[in-house]
Formats: C-alpha cells, structure tokens, sequence
C-alpha cells in the first residue's frame, strides 16, 4: 500500500512518524519541508506539490487546520483531479461534513473512495500512537485503512460512528463539551474561592460528588498544580473548532445558547491574550477578573 501525507504539523508529524516507524511507505508534503526533515531521513519520499503527491498513492492522509485548508488543498491544489481511481482520501482534520459533502461530490465521479477519522488526544497522544479516532464512512473502506489508523490510534478507541459526516460531527461535539467543562469548572471555583472556601478542600469535594468530571479531576490539574494553560493547543485553533460546533448547529436547526456563550468568552481569551496561548486562558481570563489564583498544591 503506497500512502501520501498531507499536513505535518503539530499533530500531522508525529502521527506520520509513527506510520515510518511502522514500515509503511510514505510520500509527504507541506507549506513548510522543513517540517519533512525528520521524515525524509527515516526514508520518507517528498513531494514538491499535493498533486504530485496524490497521484502516487493507494491512501491520501490529510491533516489539516480545518476546513479552508481542506478544501484549498483537495479542489484548489488539484488533489481531487490527480487521485487515481480506486484510491482512498482519508482525512483525520477537524473539518465539516459540508466541506467533506462538496469534496466527496468530486471523488465519487473519478471513483475514489473515502473516509473521515478525525481524532482526539492532542500531541501527546500523536507521538505515542494512542489517538481515539472517529471514524465517518463506509465499513468497507474503514476496513481497508484500518491498519493505518491502527498505527495512529489506540486500536481499541478507533470508533466507527456512522455515515459520511458523522466522524466529523462527533469530534466537534467532543470539543463542545470540553470547553464548556472548562468554562463552567472554572466558574465554580472561582466563585468558591471568592466566597471564602479553600481551592484544594472545595476540588476534593467536587470529585467526590455527582459533579465530578475527567477535566475536573485530570486535564485541570496542569492549571490547579503548576500554572500551565496548556501551549500545545493554541487559542486560535480552539475558536476555529467552537465556531464550526456552533455553525454546525446551526446547520442542524438547534440553538446552542451555552455553545455560543462559551465561544464568545474563548474569543475574549482570544482577544487579551493572543493566537498562540494555550487553550485553557479562560482560566486565566477568569482569575484575572476575579482577583484571584486559582492554584492547589501538587496532589491536592
């Protein structure tokens, strides 16, 4: 099987690292080749264009910011046009089941095939090979990819989750409801605090009760314990993401109040603090506007 991969960014590289390592044949490509380096000199092939990339491959990976650069790379760069027939495009972006609607649409007449797998697990996870990943598309061809994202991914956590769309629709929701865990987390104890009540004895009590929660107990602990709001995801990737959850919605005819609330307030985080701080500074946002600092010792 000859595989191309589009995208070596922040998740793309290690996640195509991982393939190499595997002993599966990869041709490679990016805006920047200086992100290839460590690719090329593990024997990957390069590719001066995604069209000239595409035409050589069984199974197209796509890693992308979002759905812009989907499209732009697929139709734009001339992906959809080089695509041999009977080959796979297998994107693992966080995109929309529109961007995808429109692609497919172009695929399906030169007899190519494909999937969605977008993932979650953040780089840490890209680098150990222990992605969870939901996948949207035909069993058939899951099937047929499935020793890739077995690589990539946890084999046990790589999900089939329905139809075309329904990867893409599920990631979204996925980060819908973390980051209004975070918001509504760190209301709380920030209120808590302010209202006199010790920040590590009112956490214990939360995780003890009914309203405990993973981000409670697990990923704000980076914050509580050592200061960190988290780099390695940038706040202008997480409202790229909480804009497509709320125009997804939309899309679908549900109001989203909270959605939007929390999108707006991540847009402030935004807006103080700059494209590059890490995903949780709302937190920060939150202690700033409150006076506070909402920190526990190690273990607490």
């Amino acid at each position: 099987m000859n595989v191309g991969f589009i995208g070596l960014g922040h998740m793309g590289g290690p996640m195509s690292l991982n393939l190499i390592r595997a002993g599966i044949p990869l041709v490679v490509h990016d805006l920047d080749k200086a992100a290839a380096e460590e690719h090329l000199a593990l024997g990957a092939t390069w590719a001066d264009s995604p069209a000239e990339l595409a035409t050589q491959v069984d199974v197209l990976i796509t890693m992308l910011p979002g759905p812009r650069q989907v499209e732009s790379v697929l139709v734009t760069a001339g992906v959809t046009d080089a695509l041999p027939e009977g080959s796979v495009w297998l994107d693992m972006s966080t995109s929309t089941p529109e961007v995808a609607r429109r692609v497919g649409e172009r695929l399906d007449t030169r007899g190519v095939s494909r999937l969605e797998a977008p993932v979650c697990g953040m780089a840490k996870g890209a680098k150990a090979g222990t992605l969870q990943i939901f996948v949207g598309g035909a069993e058939g061809v899951l099937e047929r990819c499935r020793p890739l994202l077995d690589v990539m991914g946890d084999p046990e956590r790589v999900f089939h989750v329905g139809p075309h769309g329904a990867g893409y629709a599920v990631k979204l929701m996925l980060n819908q409801l973390w980051f209004s865990h975070l918001v509504a987390t760190t209301e709380v104890l920030t209120v808590g605090v302010k209202a006199g009540v010790d920040l590590a004895v009112l956490r214990r009590a939360l995780v003890a009760s009914s309203a405990n929660s993973h981000f409670l107990e697990h990923d704000l602990a980076s914050v509580l314990e050592r200061g960190d709001y988290d780099e390695s995801f940038a706040m202008a990737l997480a409202c790229k993401d909480l804009g497509l959850s709320v125009d997804l919605a939309r899309d679908v005819g549900v109001p989203v109040e909270l959605s939007a609330m929390v999108e707006q307030i991540y847009r402030r985080g935004r807006a103080k603090y700059g494209d590059l701080a890490g995903e949780m500074i709302p937190v920060r946002l939150y202690e700033e506007l409150a006076g506070i600092e909402l920190r526990v010792p190690v273990g607490e």
